[in-house]
């Protein structure tokens, strides 16, 4: 028996060892992973940029470095319209979200009334960019309800030429789905920020001396909760002027008017012949120097604001100013949040419609033929989708988890999880990594394989899920984990009985985060799994050239309604566990 139970506890020793050392990779996976996928697709968009095909190493032969993908780029036509058009597209849509975002929590700081509008739009966050971007095509189109009905309304005169589908050639169109979408991200990130902040303590004092409450807001708040935000506001500037698949739905673009740098970089690798590939990939390397130069710029102009600031604030004057454009933002969101419903609602209607006259406000007669004609593709591709989505989360979530657990077994933060690291796969242009990604499985021949798609988008995923549940598993009260081992229970005990339960709803929450990110994702699918995993995103996208309303209508409308439905399966799973805990504590 003394023998038995010695030997026991030496396996039990030995398990606990082995988990402890399994943990401890944990930490440096979770960085390493997605920034060894970034530092390799970077490298390998590099050396395709300087001549060497990286797809075929066995093909470079004696060639060396050349020049001469620059040299093309430079005899592109239209490159520096192309990289303007990028600046002002991708600057502007950044700053317009930004002060949005910025009046409009500024308005609402401790309006009740502005909680509950919050949760009207947070289901916007959901919505994929390509979805929504289609949506507002179809309101901006001659025909569509906002400008069909509006334009002769307005002006009396008739429609006569196209918005969308490339005929913007200053990018209007672009900056408004940007902002459309951008700024409820960066309201709930800001309102997240605050609820860590003694705010409304802080506003009470601020009013007491007479200042205006958006006034105050922009005077106490605002400085303590920008650089918790700034690096969110980084990737948005990187996402706003490297997107791709919004930029192909209501970019400019056509014969008369060229696209911004990444839609050109696109379709120089992926339709270009022969040597093309060498010229978009140094495109993508101009990309990504842009997008340094942006933030380093933004950085500065940090500098400047917050001297200007300074001055402003000891100044001491009170006004009217800040509120008055508060009020200003909150009607512009409202009108961009009923925009916002009516782009989806009208993806939906062109999926059920039948014979629509132009100008009609509705069409002649519903029907569900659509849906019968493309249902069966349009399904499979809603399970492509899924799949890819829950096995990229499953990937990132035992990570995730095991990382936080090293952390809180240590006692100390890895050092390998300052947040620039795990925001670099978000900050990095996606065109400039996955260019080289794409060349390495073509040269693997695993590309089109799900085992690409999934590790493609977990570069993206695992940020994204670590970054959602990192907060509250750091805020649980650790008293709980330490009356338990004082109990006896060993670690894994309290992990598995202690923390994962109370930790349920946020987990829950983490993972509709990461499918609806995997859900978002063009660039991934379209490089990783081309030639044998189709999602909604990429074939919403390539319809979107098409004439075919109805079809797009029905793989859109799929597209935005696949992560609401997965997030609200989420929600309803976390108040159901939250409710039970009520009850049971009710009981007790």
């Amino acid at each position: 028996m003394t023998y038995a139970m010695a030997a026991g506890t030496t396996h039990a020793r030995v398990r606990s060892v082995r988990v402890r050392r399994v943990l401890a990779l944990a930490p440096g996976l979770v960085a390493a992973l997605p920034i060894a996928a970034v530092a390799a697709g970077l490298a390998g968009t590099v050396m395709m940029a300087f001549g060497y095909p990286f797809d075929d190493p066995f093909a470079a032969g004696g060639r060396g470095i050349s020049l001469r993908p620059w040299q093309e780029l430079v005899a592109t036509p239209g490159i520096a319209t192309s990289i303007g058009l990028t600046l002002w597209t991708g600057i502007g849509a950044t700053v317009v979200s930004a002060a949005l975002a910025f009046l409009v929590c500024a308005w609402a700081q401790g309006r009740v009334l502005a909680r509950k509008a919050a949760r009207v739009a947070a289901p916007l966050l959901a919505v994929p960019h390509s979805a929504l971007a289609l949506g507002v095509a179809f309101l901006i189109a001659p025909t569509g309800w906002l400008v069909g009905a509006l334009w002769p309304w307005l002006t009396g005169r008739p429609v006569t030429a196209a918005i969308a589908g490339g005929g913007d050639a200053h990018g209007l169109a672009l900056i408004a789905a940007l902002v459309v979408k951008e700024t409820p991200f960066l309201i709930l990130v800001i309102a997240d920020s605050l609820r860590q902040l003694p705010a409304s303590q802080t506003m009470t004092v601020a009013r007491t001396l007479g200042y205006p409450g958006a006034e105050a807001f922009a005077k106490v708040l605002l400085p303590q909760i920008y650089p918790r935000i700034r690096i969110v506001l980084w990737a948005v500037l990187a996402l706003s002027l490297s997107v791709v698949d919004v930029a192909l739905i209501v970019g400019p673009g056509g014969p008369d008017h060229p696209p911004t740098l990444a839609v050109l970089a696109l379709r120089t690798l992926t339709e270009g012949g022969g040597d093309a590939r060498f010229a978009g990939a140094a495109m993508a390397c101009l990309l990504l120097a842009m997008v340094i130069g942006a933030i380093a710029g933004w950085w500065l102009l940090e500098r400047v604001a917050a001297a200007l600031g300074r001055a402003w604030i000891e100044r001491g004057r009170r006004g009217m100013m800040t509120t008055l454009a508060a009020r200003g933002a909150v009607a512009i969101c409202a009108l961009g949040f009923a925009a916002a419903a009516l782009s989806l609602a009208a993806l939906f209607a062109w999926s059920i419609a039948g014979p629509w006259a132009d100008r009609a406000p509705w069409p002649g007669s519903l029907t569900f033929a659509h849906w019968f004609a493309h249902g069966r593709d349009a399904g499979i591709a809603a399970l492509a989708t899924l799949v890819v989505a829950i096995g990229a989360t499953a990937i990132a979530l035992p990570l995730a988890i095991g990382s936080l657990e090293c952390e809180d077994r240590s006692g100390v933060r890895a050092p390998v999880h300052p947040s620039w690291l795990l925001w670099v796969p978000l900050l990095v242009p996606q065109i400039a990594f996955l260019s080289g990604i794409r060349a390495l499985l073509a040269g693997t021949r695993l590309d089109g394989s799900w085992t690409a798609a999934i590790a493609t988008h977990s570069i993206v995923v695992l940020p994204c899920l670590f970054l959602a549940i990192a907060g509250p598993w750091r805020a649980l009260d650790r008293r709980y984990a330490r009356s338990a081992r004082t109990l006896g229970a060993a670690p894994r005990r309290v992990l598995l009985r202690i923390k994962l339960p109370l930790l349920a709803v946020p987990l829950l929450i983490a993972c509709a985060i990461a499918v609806t990110a995997s859900v978002d994702q063009y660039l991934p699918s379209l490089f990783a799994g081309s030639r044998g995993v189709s999602t909604l995103t990429t074939r919403a996208v390539a319809l979107a050239s098409g004439a075919d309303p109805h079809a797009i209508g029905v793989y859109a409308t799929l597209q935005w309604s696949l992560p609401l439905l997965v997030c609200a399966a989420a929600v309803a799973l976390a108040a159901g566990r939250m409710g039970a805990a009520r009850r049971s504590r009710m009981a007790a």
